[in-house]
């Protein structure tokens, strides 16, 4: 084990006890109650491009208006026009964390936002193949830095109480924008001009502009000003939302100690060049393992069929009428809205491992079923067949988010410690974005050859992910981003942090002064 680390260990969760002890509401805590709302449409909203997106494309297949002007899209040219999104977010992920650095979150959002609303543009007034491919890349390439810096800034901003679930209902937004995208081209495709694609083409700028508008009035993350040595601002940020509780000011005081010595400790061994950090050291191996890992098993569950080409997988039992399939797309769509926020809200209350594994076998016991319906549909011509696969495709969904999808940037934010958080989600996202190249490029390709055969694939791929899950998932539930920052470093690291918290705490009560105490601790 000494090549990804070894076995993790927490440290004393003073910080997580005085939270749980903390008996007022979110709701009664006004500036906090202010922060989460802003939170919805300048940080949370972001999920909602990437779920407008992806369920665009998958209606756009029974739309007649696009197929017929994109000359019937089949197999390899339908996978490139879906793939060309992911290519754009995998030329785009080098450049992640030192843009975050210099910008800050908020401004590496707003800067994310912008290239999507070009992107957005250019789909709309596509004039050929050519250009909607160009206008899916620009899309591709802002897409990564809003949603690394806003499911950090999530994380970085939440009290501890509700960071959990908020992360959790990050992930859950992708279905806001996937149902405004069905509903949207249901309502267009019977029309017979090329409006019909190129209005949900441009309304898909809608959820970017509302980063635009809100993200200038939405607070900085305190551990990015922290580590900009801008110690004063994050802690009358920390004292303005994460005080109003019970012993609200010793929580606080708490916080910023604790954050001010895990950054210094951070950047005391990382290193110059920033992706360097990736192969430093066995725990920060161990945490991109598990971060590319992660990227790959979100969108390698058999989601990626669902997501693109509900299209096909109907096609395949019989469902061809247009009108059906755009009905089932939007039905299933509103369906995963429905059980996903329940379960965002639930799933993180539970140990992270718990969830992974009745998501991954809750997924892989859908598949076999799935599989054998399809099966029996092509070998019987049986309509009968068609039923299971309409009743388990709605199954899937709510095993699904039990993990991959309400866990998603819980667990990613909870991985890696500050200096190295947007390293970790951009290599997630890096897999994930290798991963659905391959599933948009490859799936079509497969279905139209194999057919049915081809879901067996999953079902011993999800297999698999259950095995990887048991043996290499570590547990993060019920600690706070600080505790978990040095879990795989062992004790002596933690130790030596713990020791700087408790002077530091000491300096403050002799200053009376928390960001006095923090500079005389750098002194």
């Amino acid at each position: 084990m000494a090549i990804i680390g070894t076995k993790e260990h927490h440290v004393d969760p003073r910080l997580g006890n005085i939270a749980k002890e903390d008996t007022k509401k979110w709701y009664q805590k006004p500036n906090l109650r202010a922060l989460y709302l802003i939170l919805i449409p300048s940080a949370l909203g972001v999920e909602w491009t990437s779920g407008f997106d992806s369920s665009m494309m998958n209606s756009l297949q029974a739309v007649a208006a696009w197929v017929e002007y994109f000359d019937n899209p089949t197999e390899g040219r339908l996978g490139l026009l879906n793939a060309m999104y992911s290519l754009g977010a995998l030329m785009a992920i080098p450049f992640i964390p030192s843009v975050s650095q210099y910008l800050g979150r908020r401004w590496s959002i707003f800067a994310g936002s912008l290239i999507l609303c070009l992107g957005a543009g250019l789909q709309a007034g596509a004039r050929n193949s050519d250009m909607f491919l160009a206008s899916r890349w620009v899309l591709g390439f802002g897409i990564p830095f809003a949603i690394v810096n806003a499911s950090s800034l999530v994380g970085e901003l939440s009290y501890e109480k509700e960071r959990p679930t908020m992360t959790s209902l990050f992930s859950s937004s992708w279905h806001v924008g996937a149902i405004v995208a069905a509903g949207v081209t249901y309502g267009t495709f019977q029309m017979s001009s090329t409006w019909a694609w190129r209005l949900p083409s441009l309304l898909q700028l809608v959820p970017s502009l509302c980063q635009i508008c809100f993200i200038p009035f939405c607070p900085e993350s305190p551990r990015y000003l922290i580590s900009a040595d801008r110690a004063d601002e994050a802690y009358a940020i920390l004292r303005k939302y994460h005080s109003e509780g019970d012993n609200g000011e010793e929580f606080v005081r708490l916080e910023f100690a604790q954050i001010q010595s895990t950054i210094a400790q951070e950047q005391a061994t990382a290193k110059a060049f920033a992706w360097a950090d990736v192969f430093r050291d066995p725990p920060m191996r161990r945490r991109f393992l598990l971060a590319a890992i992660f990227g790959i098993f979100t969108q390698w569950s058999g989601n990626g069929l669902i997501s693109y080409y509900r299209c096909k997988i109907l096609n395949l039992v019989g469902i061809t009428e247009n009108r059906t399939v755009q009905q089932v797309i939007l039905s299933n769509t509103c369906w995963g809205l429905i059980n996903a926020v329940p379960i965002a809200i639930i799933a993180p209350r539970f140990p992270r491992r718990v969830m992974f594994l009745t998501c991954t076998i809750g997924t892989a016991i859908v598949y076999t079923v799935w599989t054998v319906a399809s099966a029996r549909f092509a070998i019987e011509n049986s309509s009968a067949a068609a039923i299971p696969v309409l009743v388990f495709m709605f199954i899937y969904s709510p095993f699904y988010n039990i993990g991959w999808n309400s866990l998603q940037y819980t667990y990613m934010v909870e991985l890696f410690p500050y200096e190295q958080r947007a390293k970790g989600i951009s290599i997630e996202q890096l897999t994930t974005r290798v991963a659905v190249f391959f599933n948009t490029y490859v799936n079509p390709v497969a279905m139209d050859r194999i057919g049915w055969k081809y879901y067996l694939v999953y079902c011993v791929w999800i297999l698999v992910e259950v095995a990887v899950v048991y043996l290499l998932f570590p547990e993060t539930h019920n600690r706070t981003l600080e505790e978990l920052s040095f879990m795989f470093e062992g004790r002596d690291v933690q130790d030596k942090v713990q020791s700087n918290v408790d002077k530091q705490l000491e300096l403050q009560q002799i200053d009376q002064s928390p960001v006095g105490g923090a500079n005389k601790m750098e002194a």
